[in-house]
């Protein structure tokens, strides 16, 4: 982006009602922030330095990040269920829904790149608090994930019935992702726990028990799975699940380096260690961490063989219990006030949403498709992604891309023809 393009983009963010979620205005949002997350990433790959973050800075726009990220989250949660059980919900609605589907995503992706840096994790003020509690919603659900071992697949489900039932897949399937973006916003964050706030710091250790938390995610590891009856080994990283040949089964993750990160950040700072709680559960969880902690780790972090010493430490003794000082803590607000505000109208926002936001014309879905085709440029979304493309039907190295919009890449004839009858409506409008 041109430095005036961008700077009008970070202006122009701004906090956005539930009840807009997909309207004209909250779609040019969608836009302006998709447009900033492709600048950040490819300033990100290049090595460049980040004036999209100084921008973001100037401008005080973190704390609106992160409302909007709330605001959706809540969005999915809340109103999405209501607006699939609806008798008016429409096969045509299911375009522009996805798009809300995936704002959330791109929120979180341009928060991950731009959180690297001290100084945004300062400016977020009073919503590093809210921010805190999504990442630990997050990181609950793969927990969750990791302990009902779903299968390692990138390939669509066949045949679903309706409209629906495909939306509520790509949900799942984008919720895992985003989770995995909060692991790394969380991490950021602990980067930073000598200038957090004092309530921040009560957070993450005493209300939520994060290191007790990242110790379960070690332990489940939802990012590693083996394929049923064949007993390979896959991996998630870069956003495909990838087969680990035998003599990598050993090799850390970029997802396992974050956990071990923000565990290391939490236990061996002495800002956290005079506040956490070392108790008999909480001791026994974390001595946990002490089977993980090999030599072929600590040959790939070698800055973890202090938490292995800290360990040993904590085995053989009782550290001092938390000083509890009477302070006052300080609470989310964000959240908070979009249910209180919201709270028994799920059903109306969503029929709103239905009649005036989700029933759009053919004409007006043209339009439309004609902003989206102009914001993912094709030689964009390229540079973005790291490995060769994969087919959308099998999830195989693809060598074939549809030569009517350009947008979909296929291994196969056979491919192209399966999922044809899904893609029809999108080709149309983006050709």
């Amino acid at each position: 982006l041109p430095p005036a393009e961008a700077e009008a983009l970070v202006q122009a963010l701004r906090g956005t009602e539930l009840r807009d979620a997909g309207g004209a205005g909250w779609l040019r949002q969608h836009e302006a922030v998709e447009k900033l997350n492709m600048h950040a990433i490819l300033s990100a790959v290049a090595g460049r330095e980040q004036p999209l973050t100084e921008l973001l800075l100037s401008h005080g726009k973190i704390p609106v990040l992160i409302g909007e990220l709330i605001t959706v989250e809540l969005w999915k949660h809340k109103v999405f269920p209501v607006l699939c059980r609806l008798e008016d919900f429409k096969p045509t609605s299911t375009f522009p829904i996805y798009v809300v589907l995936h704002h959330e995503a791109s929120i979180i992706n341009l928060l991950e790149t731009v959180f690297f840096y001290k100084e945004v994790c300062e400016a977020a003020e009073d919503g590093v608090l809210d921010l805190i509690d999504y990442c630990h919603r997050k990181l609950t659900l793969l927990v969750a994930r990791g302990a009902s071992r779903p299968p390692a697949t990138q390939t669509p489900p066949a045949a679903l019935p309706g409209p629906s039932s495909e939306l509520q897949e790509q949900a799942e399937t984008m919720e895992f992702e985003i989770s995995l973006k909060a692991l790394s916003v969380l991490r950021f964050i602990t980067d930073q726990v000598a200038s957090l706030p004092l309530s921040a710091l009560t957070r993450l250790l005493n209300t939520h028990n994060v290191p007790c938390l990242l110790v379960e995610l070690l332990e489940h590891c939802p990012w590693s799975c083996r394929e049923a009856g064949r007993g390979v080994l896959k991996k998630f990283e870069n956003g495909a699940w990838h087969v680990v040949p035998p003599e990598d089964h050993l090799k850390m993750t970029k997802l396992d380096g974050q956990v071990w990160l923000a565990l290391y950040n939490l236990l061996l700072s002495p800002e956290c260690r005079r506040k956490y709680h070392f108790d008999g559960f909480n001791k026994s969880q974390l001595l946990k961490l002490r089977a993980f902690l090999t030599d072929v780790l600590l040959d790939q972090l070698p800055n973890l063989v202090e938490m292995q010493r800290f360990l040993s430490h904590l085995a053989v003794s009782e550290p001092a219990p938390p000083k509890k000082d009477l302070v006052l803590e300080q609470v989310p607000a964000i959240r908070e006030h979009l249910l209180q505000k919201n709270a028994g109208k799920w059903e109306a926002i969503a029929k709103h949403q239905v009649k005036h936001m989700f029933s759009p014309t053919m004409e007006e879905l043209r339009v439309q498709a004609h902003r989206w085709a102009q914001t993912y440029s094709l030689d964009m979304m390229e540079a973005l992604v790291p490995d060769k493309p994969r087919c959308r039907t099998c999830g195989a190295e693809a060598a074939k891309r549809c030569s009517r919009c350009r947008n979909e890449w296929y291994c196969s004839r056979p491919c192209q023809l399966q999922h044809w009858h899904k893609h029809k409506a999108a080709c149309k409008l983006l050709a």
